[in-house]
């Protein structure tokens, strides 16, 4: 069984994945001048790459892990 230290490092490892996946795929469409496809609000909208942020930072919500 993991301990809850190695299931911290685990989640941190693929969460660090998901930021740098985030930051290629705004790269990637900015050199292509394709838009972002998003939800917002319930509809599906195209975003100009340039007005999207190039990171994002994951926010923990603090629950049963915290």
């Amino acid at each position: 069984m993991e301990t809850k230290e190695q299931l911290k490092d685990e989640r941190d490892r693929i969460v660090k994945g998901l930021e740098e996946t985030y930051r290629r795929l705004i790269e990637f469409k900015k050199q292509k001048n394709s838009p972002m496809i998003v939800v917002r609000n319930g509809k599906i909208v195209a975003v100009d790459p340039n007005e999207i942020m190039p990171t994002v930072l994951y926010k923990r919500n603090g629950g049963i892990n915290g």
